[in-house]
């Protein structure tokens, strides 16, 4: 997790707290589907950008986007808990392959990652690479 100042505003005491999701699980699981209805900024290293990934249709780098909540609206509880000039918390959300050969583009990933959502397809439940 990482803090950056505010500084648009001319108000320096505010900052974000940024927090890494890594999503993870077996391929065609619905993980870049997730991270796309998630998100409202996307990196240039973002959702399956690369041409090889648009040819196969797969997830073969690590994907970023995020989105933003303001601390006013996460619950009461959960508020008391975060420093107190947290005004906005960003969730970076890391998309990751979910081929076995790609294992080691998610360990590279998992360096930065600081939670998981681990994606199980329904119909399909746990299945040989989901995890």
């Amino acid at each position: 997790m990482a803090h950056a100042q505010d500084t648009k505003n001319g108000n320096a005491a505010l900052s974000k707290l940024n927090i890494n999701i890594g999503i993870l699980g077996h391929v065609d699981s619905g993980k870049t589907s997730i991270a796309r209805a998630l998100s409202t900024h996307f990196s240039t290293a973002s959702i399956d950008k690369s041409p090889q990934e648009k040819e196969r249709g797969i997830t073969i780098e690590l994907g970023f986007s995020c989105f933003k909540v303001p601390t006013q609206q996460i619950p009461s509880a959960l508020q008391k808990e975060l420093p107190r000039h947290v005004n906005e918390l960003q969730f970076t959300l890391v998309d990751c392959p979910g081929h076995a050969s790609l294992i080691r583009t998610i360990i590279g990933g998992a360096q930065i990652i600081d939670f998981m959502l681990l994606v199980i397809d329904i119909n399909k439940g746990m299945q040989t690479q989901t995890a």
